[in-house]
């Protein structure tokens, strides 16, 4: 992972590209890492992450990024497949003001309309049902 002078290696998600943390992988290719929120807002609701040290969407290079959102499509497009949904929320937050809770750039792929989503980082949801749905999603990709 490339890295970034003032990126914080031992948040949670450097933690889970280095394998130190577990994750319900759903994708991964060598410029990203796609998983499941184990605090879901919505049923299905995925995470992408660069492997690239970037705090926020500004310290991420163009190319990297691209890379990036290559695999946002991607996960977005199994999730609609596999959960049956015709919407996705895309949401990405950039710093602790903005409502950024792990330091590690990332995009939410929320599968449900906004007017039903729980809070963000509210609770901690089902472990099994995710790991079926992580699992159900993967095949498709």
């Amino acid at each position: 992972m490339s890295q970034n002078n003032s990126y914080d290696n031992n948040n949670v998600f450097a933690k889970i590209l280095r394998g130190e943390l577990p994750c319900f992988k759903i994708y991964e290719d060598d410029y990203s890492l796609a998983f499941m929120d184990i605090m879901p807002q919505a049923k299905g609701h995925a995470l992408v992450i660069p492997k690239f040290a970037a705090e926020t969407l500004l310290e991420i290079p163009a190319d990297m990024l691209a890379h990036t959102m290559t695999t946002v499509q991607k996960v977005m497009s199994a999730q609609k497949t596999t959960l049956g949904v015709e919407g996705v929320v895309l949401m990405q937050l950039n710093g602790k003001d903005a409502g950024q809770t792990v330091p590690h750039l990332h995009f939410h792929l929320i599968p449900e309309h906004l007017a039903n989503l729980k809070g963000h980082s509210a609770e901690k949801g089902d472990m099994e049902q995710i790991k079926a749905l992580a699992e159900q999603i993967s095949q498709v990709l």
